[in-house]
């Protein structure tokens, strides 16, 4: 099971904090582009952290059993 969790905009786009999927040697790359049909998500700006290490969205990782998947916005501040 893969946790996705969401921030922001993001959770008020997607009406929730976060989701659990049933799937694991999933590619990042993938779950973002099933993620982008569910909710639109195009036209927000967001990062990606996988177990709490920020990536590049197009990162073709594997995304393995218990992996925490956050979308982040912009953030400003030190």
């Amino acid at each position: 099971m893969i946790r996705i969790k969401y921030f922001g905009a993001l959770a008020a786009r997607t009406r929730r904090r976060g989701e659990k999927i049933d799937f694991s040697d999933l590619p990042l790359s993938r779950l973002l582009a099933e993620l982008e049909k569910k909710y639109q998500l195009k036209q927000f700006p967001f990062s990606v952290a996988v177990n709490q290490k920020i990536i590049h969205k197009f990162s073709n990782q594997i995304l393995k059993n218990n992996d925490t998947v956050a979308l982040l916005p912009p953030f400003i501040g030190v």
